[in-house]
């Protein structure tokens, strides 16, 4: 090869390489930037010349999904709900189902609601009614059985109680108070409910008031970023009380639709902790009323969930109940042990890990998929 073929390609490569152009992804667009010419070397053939294509991804932590709505949630994780508790309900059609139903065959149904964490005045409620109806009507094929069951199962859960949450007051925010014991999920939860109230539509401010968890105002700190909801933190070991109060101070100074507040997980047998809970909504009442107390419990702690319950109940007034972890559990029985026993509604349930698992409960379509 002559010189000149030399110099000739050398030229090539500059020219080639002063016209390359990468791409950097911002978001789902690529954005067109000229990348720098690097220093030109002579290859020692013109098979050698390369160019490639430089391609930035985003960070995989950012969450860009705009959040889904509340409405239609539940539907949509039917089938998981089916999954984790059609033992429960196929059980029961098949007991019901039998030729012939005698004393045994209530005992096994007996077995089958005390093993779903039903309880047992609840069992043996709709046991009765069940009992009843045999006699009467009679079950004359599977789909008698199971529309009797299914009559059976809503009215026990009293689809008449109102599961509305509450996300707008007149002229101020919504104040929403988290409570619950360690472990139930309860932080995950708040930041779940505040990417369901955005989905919806709702401007949401939270307060981190765990503040003897290091670790818990991180996380919701993230919950908000993602979301676009301010969070209001405090120092470590602050008063749980006053970082509540700011955080509804910072909700009025907004104009937010819903401040979410999250508080310490309190053993339900120390009184100490439980007092400072009620100080929490005592403080956050001098400037604006609680619309909501929402107790987490998580679906695989059983009839313990129940004493929790009855606990938090007698010092902040609760008025619903997020079950937590109700995939892959047949404990389903729990939303109408605790329905029972406070009277107030299971508002939310939780179905997974997702940042979309939180849902608004309603009654029919849980029987529904109960009994898939």
């Amino acid at each position: 090869m002559t010189l000149i073929e030399y110099v000739l390609i050398g030229l090539a490569v500059l020219v080639a390489a002063g016209a390359t152009v990468g791409f950097l992804r911002r978001g789902s667009t690529p954005v067109s930037i000229e990348s720098p010419a690097p220093t030109a070397q002579i290859p020692s053939a013109p098979s050698d010349i390369a160019v490639d294509e430089v391609i930035v991804e985003p960070p995989a932590s950012v969450d860009e999904a705009l959040p889904e709505p509340s409405a239609g949630r539940l539907a949509r994780l039917r089938s998981r709900l089916a999954r984790s508790n059609s033992a429960v309900g196929q059980g029961l059609l098949a007991l019901l189902s039998r030729d012939h139903i005698d004393q045994a065959t209530w005992d096994e149904v007996e077995e089958t609601l005390l093993a779903s964490d039903l309880g047992v005045a609840p069992t043996q409620e709709l046991i009765e009614s069940l009992k009843k109806r045999v006699r009467v009507d009679g079950v004359s094929d599977p789909s008698a059985a199971r529309t009797m069951l299914r009559e059976e199962l809503i009215e026990l859960l009293d689809p008449r109680m109102n599961r509305e949450l509450v996300t707008h007051a007149d002229g101020r925010p919504s104040v929403i108070l988290i409570v619950g014991v360690n472990g139930t999920g309860k932080t995950t939860t708040t930041g779940k409910l505040a990417r369901s109230l955005v989905g919806d539509g709702r401007t949401v401010v939270l307060g981190a008031a765990d503040t003897f968890r290091a670790a818990a105002s991180q996380q919701l700190q993230t919950w908000g970023d993602r979301v676009g909801a301010t969070v209001v933190t405090g120092p470590e070991a602050a008063d749980p009380a006053a970082v509540a109060f700011d955080a509804v101070r910072e909700g009025i100074s907004q104009g937010a639709d819903v401040v979410v507040i999250d508080t310490a997980g309190r053993l339900h047998t120390k009184s100490g902790l439980m007092d400072e809970l009620g100080k929490v909504k005592r403080v956050v009442e001098k400037q604006s009323p609680v619309d909501e107390v929402l107790l987490v419990l998580d679906a695989t702690t059983g009839q313990n969930g129940v004493r929790q319950a009855q606990v938090f109940a007698e010092v902040v007034d609760v008025t619903g109940i997020v079950l937590t972890k109700l995939d892959g559990t047949a404990k389903g029985g729990i939303i109408a042990a605790v329905q029972r026993d406070l009277g107030v509604p299971v508002k939310l349930v939780g179905l997974g890990e997702g940042p979309d698992d939180l849902a608004p409960f309603d009654v029919e379509m849980f029987v529904d998929a109960l009994l898939e």
